[in-house]
């Protein structure tokens, strides 16, 4: 009797759609985005390149050796005011563990190795890699089954080839990252709320909590935000939106961001900063620190503070907003309105003169109508008047990209008239109304005629369009730009 004839294993046919390296203390990681047909979606596969397999074999030995030497529990409870001493200590016992076993090895590599080994003792491992990748807006530790989860700027929810082998580590992770912000997770209180250093915040859960695994959700800081030449370029908001968004800006339009949780409002609301003038002091409230505005602007970011376990202490965002119109603002921005009262002082301070801007979660303007003008937040159709405009950001959930959704502004009854609109179909934001409240207090304001009015706007679309051009992108650089233009400085050449 023959044997049946095994079937040729299939070759999975992968696609590389992106790639890119990232230096972290002399460690060179490649990156590479593929996609896989029997994947549904990209994967992200971080690989250390300048460290071979045999190498790799070796520091481990080196790892295990140390941790035999050194009682790292011990080493733990120390005070925070030890901690360095703790990692020179580390530092030290590692550099006679390498050198014996690589007795020739130069400081570069020397440091490189040692960097490597003290993330794999005192950090978090390889997901310090994920950490220090700027174009990752997120990641997500499930459980120890499933890889660890990214989700990138360009790429969107990624599946990465980075796992962590048990739930005590994903524990042992979530206990270091708080005890370095003074918080504490354990099974009396499995959930863990904490703002790092960095301003990456950072979600934990225990199990029986999170009934699949202990859980550690990062949302990173953007170290590169987002400007408004970025949005341009990468197809969020049309030029023609930019330049309207600028005049109601320079002309002191209150602009309330709404959109869906992950559809960028926060990223949105940066970008639209960069139309501050540097003459106007300008106050921002945010729970946690994610804004980045130029370095040439009168700016002063404030955030919460979470009451201690005696429920003292706490600075709400109320307080904050009440607090901003002692300062003499200009302009105010709220990272988020949530609440009645928040919403009530923010319009009131609209109403007697001060610019606002915030975040709000609605999914279209009309939403945003209906959910401020019922309870719970209860606010007066008339009194949405102040809000000038409403921008809505969208993210598709089929693409994953992130585009301006509508612009509408809120007539003299409260309501929302929708002055453009996104087409899916062709990716494009259309103008589908003309404006009613906005040109007549432009007119009013300003004391512009249409014609002037629309003059302005052509003029502001062609320094955007002369920005991308010249490659202007970054924070200060757009600062810069805005700093001449209002000075009156600017040449296009």
């Amino acid at each position: 009797m023959t044997e049946a004839p095994i079937p040729p294993k299939r070759e999975i046919k992968e696609d590389e759609i992106d790639r890119y390296s990232i230096n972290i203390n002399d460690i060179i990681v490649e990156i590479r985005i593929v996609a896989q047909e029997d994947k549904p979606v990209p994967q992200y596969i971080a690989s250390i390149t300048n460290i071979s397999e045999t190498t790799r074999l070796i520091l481990e030995k080196i790892r295990q050796e140390f941790v035999s030497r050194i009682d790292v529990e011990e080493m733990q409870k120390f005070d925070d005011k030890s901690s360095t001493d703790i990692r020179t200590r580390f530092q030290n016992e590692i550099r006679k563990l390498i050198s014996k076993y690589f007795p020739k090895t130069d400081d570069k590599t020397m440091n490189m190795l040692i960097n490597y080994l003290i993330e794999e003792n005192l950090g978090l491992g390889k997901i310090e890699i994920l950490l220090r990748d700027s174009n990752l807006e997120e990641l997500v530790i499930n459980n120890h089954v499933e890889p660890v989860w990214v989700y990138h700027r360009k790429h969107g929810w990624c599946s990465t080839n980075v796992k962590i082998p048990t739930e005590a580590r994903i524990r042992h992770y979530a206990t270091m990252i708080g005890r370095d912000v003074g918080k504490e997770i354990t099974t009396l209180n499995p959930l863990m709320d904490a703002h790092l250093s960095t301003g990456d915040r950072v979600n934990a859960t225990l199990m029986p909590i999170s009934t699949k695994g202990n859980t550690i959700t990062i949302r990173k800081f953007a170290a590169d935000p987002w400007t408004i030449t970025k949005f341009i370029k990468a197809g969020t908001i049309s030029l023609e939106a930019a330049a309207f968004l600028w005049v109601g800006i320079q002309n002191e339009l209150s602009i309330l961001v709404a959109g869906g949780t992950g559809s960028g409002k926060t990223s949105t609301l940066n970008a639209v900063s960069n139309f501050f003038p540097p003459n106007q002091r300008i106050i921002s409230i945010e729970d946690t620190r994610e804004l980045t505005l130029a370095s040439n602007l009168h700016w002063v970011p404030m955030e919460t503070r979470l009451p201690n376990p005696e429920g003292k202490g706490g600075v709400s965002m109320l307080d904050l907003v009440i607090n901003s119109l002692r300062m003499r603002p200009d302009r105010i921005i709220v990272g988020e309105i949530r609440r009645q009262k928040e919403a009530e002082v923010l319009l009131e301070a609209a109403i007697t003169g001060h610019s606002v801007y915030g975040t709000f979660h609605a999914n279209n303007a009309e939403e945003v109508v209906m959910r401020m003008s019922n309870p719970p937040i209860g606010i007066p159709k008339q009194m949405l008047t102040a809000l000038g405009l409403i921008l809505v950001q969208n993210r598709n959930r089929r693409t994953g990209k992130r585009r301006t959704l509508q612009i509408a502004e809120i007539t003299t009854s409260g309501d929302a008239n929708v002055i453009m609109q996104m087409n899916a179909k062709k990716d494009v934001l259309e103008r589908i109304n003309d404006s009613k409240q906005t040109l007549d207090t432009l007119e009013l304001y300003t004391g512009m005629n249409r014609d002037e009015i629309e003059f302005d706007l052509k003029q502001k679309m062609q320094i955007l369009r002369w920005m991308i051009k010249k490659n202007i992108e970054e924070v200060d650089e757009v600062g810069d730009v805005m700093a001449k233009y209002y000075l009156g400085r600017l040449k296009l050449d």
